[in-house]
């Protein structure tokens, strides 16, 4: 897998999680906990994103 292959994936997944958090939160009764893991999961994404982007 390529550099860009492997930010390609990465941007999905963050786009895949952020829709994962709006579905959470439009349940009448959202699911703190999973919300913190998402937003976790979608922070450690980012910055996985800017290390390839700060090494190209």
């Amino acid at each position: 897998m390529t550099a860009d292959e492997r930010i390609s994936s990465l941007l999905s997944k963050h786009a895949a999680i952020d829709h994962a958090i709006e579905e959470e939160n439009q349940r009448p009764h959202p699911d703190d906990l999973r919300i913190i893991e998402l937003k976790r999961e979608k922070l450690r994404i980012k910055d996985e994103i800017a290390g390839h982007n700060s090494h190209a």
